[in-house]
């Protein structure tokens, strides 16, 4: 890794290194905070977590071959380590550090709903002329994006930086490891009200990520968006807006559904037009891919190599991942949710062939109206789908709202066990089936089980 070694680290964090001086300049070759990573010449750093210390794990990380640890208190023994304060700052900064030296373009990506699919698709794009890592998993927060980054090595051309945050301050913190090149935001929805409260709330957090914006970058944004379009510029930096509207930078048309099999559509764009396909269904895929587009051209890709990147995106597991088995075509969207991707999940649904199911979960972080938000989801889905079902105790407000409606077949579950007994009686051969909450519900349980029906 370049430029990490234990002489810089212990600068970096302000540490006090306790071990031999003929280590100090010797190059890291990569960092974890998770014990079980560990390989030869590693850095770990022990993170204090709510149910485990990662300091209880120091001595076992030198017999897989680490080179050194950072501890937050003074440790016994022939080990090396550097003291310092705050592992959890000790992680970021070095993580800014590292950045810093490999010099690559970074494309940060924020918003309410659609980060990971947008960023999937500007990863895909990127790929077509430069060697590009991409954030995995929920690897977005304080934690995951220097971890993301620890993943970078000097092969590296570009990295796509998914930046995802509940309060204010954390993008700001965020955006100061990241210092994007690009900066993109694909919406401003209802999610994590519990923290900020409105949509102007979370207009300014994430908003954020401007301040770590390098001297000539790029801001895109989505210019079909109430709060987005009212940003006319950043300290002097006009944004590239993309949308459906005409007055967009990128707009497109001539939009084509091809069920479950995606769209095609024409991208209309400053170097000329585009006629492309998405394989992935949804409008908001569409919307996806108009910001890919922008990325593209602001990192000088031609509309050939864009139209590629789009038409080779791979689904991801818990991303709106179509699953065709013998039994149901399952949409596996269950890594996260809040109202405004649960609607636009099942319109992706309604262009499926058959009979139509919902399997959705309870949403978080939604503050004091989420009974509210809840409701307006069931109602939005009650003339629809053939058949909801919910699970858990908030998106039993779903189910009531969609009941109210009568359009409906609606079955309500207070676990995911009993539920799932209930599947066999319930779904029919043939159906196509959305299965939706928040990451915490843990519905990838449900995807599972629904692929091993016959």
């Amino acid at each position: 890794m370049r430029g990490i070694n234990i002489r810089n680290i212990t600068r970096i964090c302000g540490g006090t290194y306790y071990g031999p001086e003929h280590l100090w300049d010797q190059e890291i070759a990569s960092i974890y905070t998770d014990s079980r990573k560990i390989e030869k010449n590693s850095l770990f750093i022990p993170i204090q977590g709510e149910r485990v210390d990662g300091h209880c794990f120091i001595s076992q990380v030198f017999e897989m071959g680490a080179l050194v640890t950072l501890s937050e208190r003074k440790l016994d023994g022939t080990n090396p380590y550097i003291l310092i304060e705050s592992s959890l700052q000790a992680l970021k900064d070095i993580a800014e550090f590292y950045l810093e030296q490999l010099n690559i373009p970074v494309i940060g990506i924020t918003g309410s709903v659609g980060k990971t699919s947008t960023k999937e698709l500007i990863a895909s794009v990127l790929s077509q002329k430069f060697h590009t890592l991409k954030t995995d998993g929920n690897f977005n927060n304080e934690i995951g994006l220097p971890l993301t980054v620890f993943r970078l090595r000097e092969e590296h051309e570009a990295a796509v930086l998914e930046m995802g945050i509940s309060d204010f301050g954390e993008m700001s913190r965020l955006t100061k490891i990241a210092k994007p090149n690009i900066a993109v935001i694909t919406n401003i929805g209802l999610c994590h009200l519990e923290n900020l409260k409105t949509r102007d709330g979370i207009l300014k957090a994430k908003t954020e990520i401007f301040q770590g914006l390098k001297e000539n970058g790029t801001i895109i944004l989505n210019g079909d968006d109430d709060k987005l379009c009212t940003i006319e510029e950043y300290q002097g930096k006009k944004p590239v807006y993309f949308g459906f509207g005409h007055s967009n930078a990128i707009y497109a048309d001539q939009i084509v559904k091809l069920g479950l099999k995606g769209s095609k559509c024409i991208l209309h764009t400053p170097k000329g037009e585009l006629a492309v396909q998405i394989p992935v269904p949804g409008a908001h895929m569409v919307m996806n891919a108009m910001a890919a587009c922008a990325v593209g051209l602001s990192m000088s890709l031609t509309l050939e190599e864009i139209r590629e990147g789009i038409e080779n995106l791979q689904s991801v597991p818990g991303r709106m991942n179509l699953i065709h088995g013998e039994t149901y075509s399952i949409i596996d969207d269950c890594y996260n949710a809040n109202p405004v991707s649960m609607k636009s999940s099942v319109d992706v649904l309604m262009e499926a062939e058959g009979r139509k199911v919902c399997i959705l979960g309870d949403m978080f972080e939604l503050g004091q109206e989420e009974r509210e938000l809840h409701a307006e989801v069931g109602t939005y889905i009650s003339s629809k789908v053939d058949l909801l079902i919910t699970i858990g105790s908030l998106s039993e407000y779903i189910s009531q709202a969609a009941s109210a409606g009568a359009e409906c077949r609606c079955v309500h579950f207070a676990d995911k066990k009993t539920a799932m007994q209930a599947f066999p009686e319930l779904l029919e051969k043939g159906d196509s089936i959305l299965v939706k909450a928040s990451h915490g519900m843990e519905f990838s349980e449900i995807v599972e089980y629904l692929q091993n029906i016959k």
